[in-house]
């Protein structure tokens, strides 16, 4: 395997005696996000659901290289290049702790994946896409409001949709961060369930001190927003998950190389709008 940046990491987290290119290969669960945490964070499903696992793989991706993190705290007064040497090295422990199958770091800059077409990125996802058939992916989803997050899934999406079409994963999910997806309809919500080994999702966010050490609480927030979707997701309805992901499912996005992302993105918030006016209407 070779990626293009002569800084990307490639990280075997389990000695398995494979060569990175077999360990891509046999991935089941595959995420490809914009930075260290974001995996975590917002893919834990996948990772829970391989853990511990000896048929099931599970292969992180994060495309930039987090120079651009806010920082506070022990890292108020560290440069953009050992930011970077931080990061990496908290998301490889991670990957141990979490037994992931793979981890690869690209290190691109945010502002070479803001460029549709930029040939490092292109050609690195091309290799990941195409290195494996992976029963699902996670990505970043459309109405997420940073930039980076939105700028890599659709780099993602262009990778994807250059496979032939019987090589595209049949399951493709687009997860919840920057923006919640709570205002989804029922019909359309995706839930991930995130009940599985409590123990482990806490201390996968907790590897990042960079982050929370530096200014960000993400351990706290992530589990109160996946613990806030499970009680407010039905009204008239006990609890069935204590704890959920939102995702939107993707998938129709990589199958119909036509589709609009942008048309797909705003649909729903055009479903949410009708919704809203409806209910409205009904009980005035």
């Amino acid at each position: 395997m070779k990626l293009s940046r002569p800084d990307a990491d490639i990280y075997l987290p389990e000695p398995s005696g494979l060569a990175p290119a077999a360990a891509l290969a046999r991935t089941t669960h595959l995420c490809v996000t914009a930075h260290q945490d974001d995996i975590e964070i917002n893919a834990y499903p996948g990772v829970a659901e391989c853990f511990g696992r000896s048929d099931r793989f599970f292969t992180g991706v994060t495309v930039t290289n987090g120079a651009g993190s806010p920082r506070a705290g022990a890292f108020a007064n560290i440069t953009d290049d050992q930011m970077q040497a931080v990061r990496r090295e908290e998301q490889r422990a991670a990957a141990r702790l979490g037994r992931y199958n793979l981890q690869l770091q690209l290190a691109h800059p945010s502002a070479d994946v803001k460029r549709p077409g930029h040939p490092g990125v292109r050609a690195d996802l091309a290799a990941i896409f195409g290195g494996c058939r992976p029963e699902v992916v996670y990505l970043h989803q459309p109405a997420d409001k940073h930039d980076t997050h939105v700028a890599v899934l659709l780099r993602c999406l262009e990778a994807l949709r250059a496979l032939p079409a019987d090589r595209r994963p049949r399951r493709v999910l687009g997860v919840e961060a920057w923006r919640g997806l709570d205002w989804l309809g029922d019909t359309e919500k995706v839930p991930l369930d995130c009940s599985a080994h409590p123990e482990l999702s806490l201390a996968l966010m907790q590897v990042f001190a960079s982050q929370i050490a530096g200014g960000k609480r993400y351990d706290i927030a992530a589990l109160g927003r996946r613990q806030a979707n499970a009680t407010f997701h039905a009204s008239h309805a006990t609890d069935q998950f204590t704890s959920i992901a939102w995702a939107m499912d993707l998938t129709p996005l990589v199958a119909d190389d036509q589709l609009s992302v942008a048309d797909f993105a705003l649909g729903a918030i055009e479903r949410l709008r009708a919704d809203v006016a409806g209910r409205l209407a009904r009980l005035s």
